[in-house]
């Protein structure tokens, strides 16, 4: 029997997680049954849960790849500029990321034991987040009479805020200049 590359594995597995984050972010956790994950996926219960232990292994290791995502923009543009994203629609999925994000944070509030499994992979954010405010200090570009993990905690909040907005629908076609507000309470001011 022929073996299948790293490659084909990767890519089914890429498969997978873009298929359930439609059907998580459309359903939720609870109503994105096998049936509908296969939907969604276009594969058979025995090829996703070859790649995920479980409904909640795949569910995890989606939340995971999109905090890793989120992660990669902070690191190279700041916590402000995945919120440009989610605004402007330009991550990948931004309606589906959403969806993923509301179902991670309904579980955290809901769900202890995914509340201990979730700590263990949430860290990526965070630890991005105060890698690039601590370099934005040494640049001379953030502001010094805060401390960044208050900095940190106050643009997750943001974020967050953020987040519930979209998720009540409501308007956000002018939330660019708050957006900027947000970005401009963070940063240094020179006198001239």
């Amino acid at each position: 029997m022929p073996r299948v590359s790293q490659d084909h594995l990767e890519a089914r597995r890429r498969q997978i997680l873009d298929g359930a984050r439609l059907c998580f972010g459309r359903f939720g956790y609870e109503g994105a049954t096998v049936r509908r994950l296969e939907e969604a996926t276009g594969l058979s219960r025995g090829a996703i849960f070859h790649h995920f232990r479980d409904k909640e292994s795949l569910f995890l290791a989606l939340a995971e790849d999109d905090a890793s995502r989120m992660a990669d923009v902070v690191a190279q543009q700041g916590l402000v500029q995945v919120m440009r994203d989610l605004l402007a629609g330009d991550s990948e999925h931004p309606a589906d990321w959403l969806g993923t994000r509301l179902e991670v944070s309904r579980r955290l509030r809901t769900d202890p034991e995914f509340r201990g499994r979730w700590a263990e992979h949430s860290q990526q954010l965070t630890i991005a987040t105060r890698k690039r405010l601590e370099w934005q200090r040494r640049s001379g570009n953030l502001r010094d009479d805060i401390g960044v993990d208050v900095l940190a905690e106050y643009l997750q909040l943001v974020l967050e805020g953020l987040v519930s907005h979209l998720a009540m629908g409501l308007p956000a076609d002018d939330l660019e200049p708050v957006l900027d507000v947000v970005e401009d309470s963070v940063r240094r001011h020179r006198s001239d």
